[in-house]
């Protein structure tokens, strides 16, 4: 991918960014002209994937830092979500639709099934203390 521009965005895991962060991202993917059905799409995966953070990675404590680095080209936007946390033990098992680590019943398990529907690509790579999704979403 040529890069056009990018960006980078450091916040802490805390549930009120959540929000901030999707605005942020779809924000900057406007300059290439997507769909308003692409705009949306990206803010509902960024979202998941920040939730993932907040909730997975640092077990909800609120606590932790989470980066977003987002590179646009004249046809798509890469968004890297990095957090810090305790990693993914098995990535093939966690991307499975309702796999969860939360014991409570109170997560669905749909987070990286979320993603992949919105987006054309999703990859995971994780080890303890950093785990990176990156989600890529083209433009017509």
């Amino acid at each position: 991918m040529s890069s056009t521009n990018k960006m980078k965005l450091i916040l802490d895991a805390k549930s009120q960014n959540e929000g901030f962060a999707r605005s942020v991202v779809a924000a900057f993917f406007v300059q290439i002209n997507p769909t308003l059905e692409q705009v949306e799409d990206l803010k509902t995966a960024v979202s998941e994937a920040v939730t993932n953070c907040i909730v997975h990675a640092y077990e909800g404590t609120q606590q932790g830092t989470i980066e977003i680095s987002c590179e646009l080209s004249d046809k798509a936007i890469s968004v890297e979500i990095c957090d810090f946390g305790r990693g993914i033990e098995n990535v093939e098992q966690a991307m499975k639709p309702f796999f969860t680590t939360v014991a409570t019943g109170e997560r669905s398990g749909m987070g990286f099934t979320v993603m992949q529907a919105f987006c054309d690509s999703v990859v995971v790579t994780s080890q303890k203390g950093a785990t990176t999704v990156r989600l890529v979403k083209k433009v017509a």
